[in-house]
């Protein structure tokens, strides 16, 4: 997806967000504002946000001296996520309807999303759950339990640290033996790396694998030649979140992404509401089916 011009805003808010949770020194968010603002009027539309955002963070990183700025906040909603997930759990296993009850929640941990809500609170978690257990969801449940079962080797995508407590709800109706999780290669706002994965316990369940990348997506040729490897092997990808949507939808194979549409941008895109719970298959999929379908 190409970066539209109303994601420039969030780029500058978002920096300096980041910037002032590292220090309160105002000489240095200004030079780092200036920068980035340079970095902008430079950049090419035509990438997705994400790779504007990974070149934004490295900025910040490099400026501040801080290799990662989010990793006390990832901390406190990795612990708030394990804290509620033994109910969670309750609910998909009483659930006439687990795996939806799972995709469901699994929507739910994607609130926690710092790039889009800096000041996220622990009653956001809360109203995202209750949010997402009652919303409208039009999606093929039944199809994606499908494709679930045919398939021997899925990979799934991670999103953000606390997030992925709650995508373990989702991995365990997908069975763990199929399943590998890629994290982020090295930290990028609160998105999950390796020891999140581990503080989580997400790495006791299934084989989790780092993408080589410090993008708050999956941008294919910044990755790791493992991952790309287990990227093209895989029978069904899974993938969570705006980043990998953003970065993946136009990608030619089969992927199913999660997320909640938190940016009118998105939900333009997808064509829903802001608010809204997707599961949705990739355009590139779908495309290729109805070619498939009028040539019949």
């Amino acid at each position: 997806m190409k970066t539209f011009f109303d994601c420039i805003p969030c780029f500058v808010h978002q920096s300096l967000d980041s910037v002032r949770m590292t220090t309160t020194d105002e000489a240095v968010h200004e030079r780092l504002l200036r920068e980035v603002l340079r970095t902008l009027a430079e950049m090419d539309m035509r990438q997705s946000p994400p790779a504007m955002a990974k070149r934004i963070h490295r900025i910040i990183r490099e400026m501040t001296g801080q290799a990662d700025p989010y990793h006390d906040a990832k901390e406190r909603f990795n612990r708030l996520a394990m804290d509620i997930y033994p109910e969670l759990a309750a609910q998909v296993e009483r659930s006439a309807n687990p795996l939806e009850t799972a995709v469901r929640l699994a929507i739910a941990g994607n609130v926690i999303d710092m790039g889009v809500n800096h000041n996220l609170s622990d009653e956001h978690v809360h109203e995202g759950i209750d949010h997402a257990l009652d919303a409208p969801f039009e999606a093929d449940i039944a199809a994606f339990g499908e494709e679930i079962s045919n398939a021997a080797n899925i990979l799934y995508l991670a999103d953000n640290a606390g997030e992925i407590v709650f995508d373990q709800l989702l991995i365990k109706q997908l069975l763990a033996e199929k399943v590998t999780v890629a994290v982020k290669g090295s930290p990028i706002i609160n998105d999950a790396t390796m020891e999140d994965a581990e503080t989580t316990g997400l790495t006791k369940l299934v084989k989790v694998i780092d993408n080589g990348s410090d993008a708050p997506g999956t941008i294919l040729e910044d990755c790791s030649d493992d991952f790309r490897r287990r990227f093209d092997e895989a029978d069904l990808v899974i993938a969570k979140g705006q980043g990998n949507y953003e970065t993946l939808n136009e990608v030619g194979r089969d992927i199913f992404f999660i997320l909640k549409a938190k940016c009118p941008v998105i939900a333009r895109d997808i064509g829903c509401h802001v608010g809204s719970l997707v599961l949705r298959r990739s355009r590139s999929t779908i495309m290729k089916e109805g070619d498939s379908h009028a040539k019949r």
